[in-house]
């Protein structure tokens, strides 16, 4: 049953010729999508850059390249490339497309929106458009929005996109930050479909988002136009941010999988946000998630951001790690401190 035949503000109907109650509308993940940009930067050439070694950047991080947009490459270009795969991938045209949402840290303009921008590029000219900034929980806050908007009946289908430009924003003076960070987009095509209500629905079962405000000076940019008037640059007290990540992401995991009624032995693949080996190696301890069920892309992505999910989505779908009917859960914190995680069956 496609999503307009079964749309229905989210209530409960009848449907079927056999009169089966159709007890839920899901957000189903109908196709995926990414873009790096062509240019790489290893750690050799970073060392070239600030006072760094290959084995000072690994040892401490797990970041042995990351990719960096080109000169007049914007944000929204990344994020439209991504759109276009996931749209190919999903079997729809950008005209089927009634939502578009872009988590994005840096946007192509202060106004309007980046996911205007993209959405007039894709020629989509009905529904609507606006941006998400939670940083490197984007895409979380973004997947989040985006079923409920499905869920309420109020869309039909949404492209959630995570698309950052992170290399405008460093300080290529500070080595302690400019190695981490890196540029990508990735994109996800969702559905409301009717769903039966079971353990075994497609779509996105739970989600869960977080802030709090009171860890800003963590994890900043020291810039903006209310207050300098200027971009300003990445700043980051990197052994705090460590500190309060893994307990966080772990607690809000926790409180998705018990919404859910799943457990995490019954997650097939854990896609984390990329920002820090040790960071992604203490959450699945703490979780006693199997390694071979993590997908990590942080040792040639970098940290993207709100990008690095749909990123590692996509390369998971790539290398066939995921099929219909996987169980992935999805997980990130960023600046603010934001955090959250989603839970959803292909």
């Amino acid at each position: 049953m496609k999503a307009d035949e079964a749309y229905s503000l989210g209530q409960r109907r009848e449907a079927g010729s056999e009169g089966e109650s159709v007890a839920v509308i899901r957000s189903v993940i109908l196709g995926v999508g990414a873009y790096l940009p062509k240019r790489r930067m290893t750690n050799d050439d970073m060392a070239k850059i600030v006072d760094t070694t290959d084995e000072w950047i690994v040892e401490r991080t797990g970041i042995k390249a990351r990719h960096i947009a080109a000169d007049g490459e914007l944000t929204s270009d990344l994020g439209i490339a991504a759109a276009h795969q996931a749209l190919e991938r999903s079997g729809l045209t950008a005209s089927d497309i009634d939502l578009v949402i872009c988590a994005t840290a840096t946007p192509d303009r202060t106004f309007p929106a980046t996911a205007v921008r993209i959405q007039s590029k894709l020629g989509i000219t009905h529904g609507a458009a606006f941006d998400i900034q939670a940083v490197c929980s984007g895409f979380v806050y973004g997947m989040t929005t985006a079923d409920n908007f499905l869920k309420a009946g109020q869309f039909k289908r949404a492209l959630v996109i995570g698309a950052e430009t992170f290399s405008r924003i460093l300080d290529w003076n500070d080595r302690t930050t400019c190695v981490l960070f890196g540029d990508g987009a990735g994109a996800v095509v969702l559905e409301a479909q009717a769903q039966t209500g079971t353990r075994e629905d497609r779509g996105i079962i739970a989600t869960r988002i977080r802030s709090d405000g009171r860890y800003e000076d963590l994890l900043y940019v020291d810039g903006g136009p209310g207050s300098t008037r200027t971009t300003g640059h990445l700043r980051m007290n990197g052994r705090e941010v460590f500190r309060h990540a893994v307990n966080k992401i772990s607690g809000v995991i926790e409180e998705t999988l018990a919404e859910s009624g799943y457990k995490a032995d019954e997650i097939d693949l854990f896609v984390p946000h990329q920002a820090n080996a040790r960071i992604l190696d203490g959450i699945a301890k703490k979780l006693k998630v199997s390694p071979e069920k993590i997908v990590m892309t942080l040792s040639q992505h970098g940290n993207t951001s709100a990008a690095s999910i749909p990123l590692a989505l996509n390369q998971a779908f790539e290398q066939g790690r995921i099929d219909k009917g996987s169980l992935v859960l999805m997980e990130a914190m960023g600046g603010g401190f934001t955090w959250g995680a989603v839970l959803a069956r292909w």
